[in-house]
């Protein structure tokens, strides 16, 4: 007789690939965000656009002999700005990439469904998904690192604005006709409440300080009780918050994921952002809002690349 335990229970499986400067993590997921098997593939020595294409085709290959199951599609977290599968402009230190149509040529080569969006994004979507705001249907996602990057999701769903060109989230004007930005903008909050702007302040606070200084000295620096950190710190606190209170009152969301190498410094981080945004949003926007670090670290966008794989395909 089979009882109900011994049923199998059918499984869905999506490949994923997160495409770096240098890298490409590559690997296989469930649909309950469990990790089967991921790898690494350096970029370093592909030249070409038709290289890294060839890489990323090698990869999946290797991932559906590995898996030998069916694969209900393949998701790619890439670099740049991307609509409707298409890179119009790819991301820094990869060759080519723009106006290409990725997404059919992969599917051409490969015979499986392909979706690509911004790296960034797929981040975000994966948190909501799997990690700190997986009890959501709304949330903010900041990537605070060299610049700042970010996504807003909505019903559980990415919205990045009409053919995918908004969610610029990074590039929110928090100081009229202020400093001048890589995007060409003056102002924008990564200017002000990046990791790179977190040190070129410390060092206008320390000019002693030693020149290959990062975030994270600085962080031991602050916790240590350092007069130049110090006032680092409140800085990063203030603009970065700056930022977060024009989202939550936009956006209401339930949760404002803060990722990036920093904001693995401690409960401190989130409490400082916490107590400066509780003071200056809207209360009724930010009643129901939390900030919180982003759970998954560096297997995030690999778990964004195949969450939206089964958004999109899973029948």
């Amino acid at each position: 007789m089979i009882t109900l335990n011994d049923t199998p229970i059918s499984k869905s499986y999506a490949i994923g690939i997160d495409i770096g400067g240098t890298s490409l993590k590559c690997g296989v997921v469930d649909e309950l965000g469990e990790i089967l098997f991921s790898f690494i593939v350096s970029l370093k020595d592909a030249k070409t656009e038709a290289e890294i294409i060839s890489l990323m085709v090698n990869a999946i290959t290797q991932c559906t002999d590995q898996l030998k199951k069916p694969i209900v599609g393949i998701g790619i977290g890439f670099p740049g700005l991307i609509e409707e599968d298409v890179i119009i402009g790819g991301g820094v230190n990869l060759p080519g990439f723009e106006q290409l149509p990725l997404g059919k040529i992969l599917k051409d080569l490969t015979g499986h469904n392909i979706v690509i969006d911004n790296d960034a994004n797929l981040m975000g979507l994966a948190e909501l998904i799997y990690g700190a705001a997986k009890d959501s249907t709304d949330a903010v996602f900041l990537t605070i690192g060299t610049g700042i990057g970010g996504a807003i999701m909505i019903n559980k769903k990415l919205y990045s604005g009409y053919k995918n060109r908004g969610g610029e989230l990074g590039h929110t004007v928090i100081q009229q006709n202020g400093m001048l930005c890589n995007c060409g903008g003056r102002g924008c909050l990564e200017t002000y409440a990046s990791v790179t702007a977190l040190i070129n302040y410390y060092k206008t606070q320390n000019p002693s300080s030693e020149e290959n200084i990062d975030g994270k000295t600085i962080i031991e620096k602050y916790l240590s009780g350092e007069d130049h950190a110090l006032n680092t710190m409140q800085h990063h606190f203030d603009y970065l918050a700056a930022g977060i209170v024009n989202f939550v009152n936009i956006f209401s969301p339930q949760k404002v994921i803060i990722g990036g190498g920093i904001s693995e410094a401690g409960q401190f981080y989130i409490d400082e952002l916490t107590k400066r945004v509780k003071t200056f949003a809207i209360p009724v926007a930010f009643a129901h809002s939390t900030i919180v670090a982003a759970d998954l670290g560096n297997k995030a966008g690999l778990l964004g690349a195949c969450a939206i794989a089964f958004q999109k395909f899973k029948v």
